[in-house]
């Protein structure tokens, strides 16, 4: 038997060493995920099997070399929901819950509301846990990305589908009352400032978006403006420093109200949205 307090020690010193940015959290999770418990519960236990510990210490292993957290629980956390992720799919952040926030709040009983590159199926599963009376549509186009999707968002009664974001819904062309992205928005210049959990574990389809990072917000924009419907919302997540350039690719073309840019819980930029204008 093993003392949790050392194990718990020793695994904050090695995670903390490797740079892994909160070596106490992830420690704690991953022993909680070990022993079946939830983080809150491991203070009710002791001892560790030995077992355990060596299935704990390869965790500590993996997390320090940086694999991501969520892959190594097989779980993800979003606004009141859970998710499966791994491999191959892109792991939701908590920034991404302001931008699923708002769309909850724009919808309503009947309202048509979209999920473009939806990964995991993170905002879509969101908007019909918490406004289940909303008719919700998700489309993603990686094979990999969409077989979590599908596995999240079994009898959620979103329809998703596997596509091409900027293609899909033809059936739904111009009667969106809510349009949201968290599409690939880093630039390929910014390769290496990328954190190396998403970096090399994340799909780079989820991540980069032309030298710079706006591309997939130019696509999104022409593709938005024929979706949603007159007075339609549209809600786009962007990276920090696209703070004035992404929601200025919306003011250019004349098709949209109401342009303007929302901050995270750190103050630093973080996603757009716009009103589709009358037509004509």
């Amino acid at each position: 038997m093993t003392s949790r307090r050392d194990l718990l020690r020793a695994a904050r010193q090695t995670l903390a060493a490797a740079g892994v940015a909160s070596p106490d959290h992830d420690a704690a999770v991953l022993l909680a995920h070990v022993l079946g418990t939830s983080k809150s519960g491991l203070a009710l236990v002791t001892d560790v099997t030995a077992e355990q510990a060596a299935a704990f210490d390869e965790l500590v292993v993996r997390r320090s070399a940086r694999e991501p957290l969520q892959h190594l629980t097989g779980v993800a956390y979003f606004r009141h929901v859970e998710l499966a992720v791994g491999p191959g799919v892109f792991v939701p952040r908590p920034e991404t819950e302001l931008l699923a926030g708002w769309a909850i709040e724009q919808a309503g009983a009947g309202t048509v509301v979209v999920d473009l590159c939806t990964g995991s199926g993170a905002i879509a599963k969101a908007v019909a846990d918490e406004v289940p009376s909303a008719r919700v549509h998700a489309v993603e186009l990686s094979e990999d990305a969409h077989a979590w999707a599908e596995r999240n968002l079994a009898g959620s009664g979103v329809d998703l589908r596997q596509g091409d974001a900027f293609t899909a819904f033809d059936d739904l062309l111009g009667e969106v009352d809510v349009l949201v992205c968290n599409p690939p928005y880093v630039p390929l210049e910014a390769w290496e400032s990328v954190a190396t959990e998403a970096r090399d574990h994340d799909p780079h389809l989820a991540l980069f978006s032309g030298q710079d990072g706006l591309d997939a917000i130019r696509l999104l924009e022409a593709r938005g403006a024929v979706l949603l419907k007159e007075g339609g919302v549209i809600g786009v997540e962007h990276a920090d420093v696209q703070g004035e350039s992404a929601p200025a690719v919306f003011a250019a073309t004349g098709r949209w109200q109401e342009v303007r840019d929302h901050e995270d819980l750190a103050g630093r930029p973080r996603f757009l949205t716009a009103r589709r204008a009358p037509v004509g």
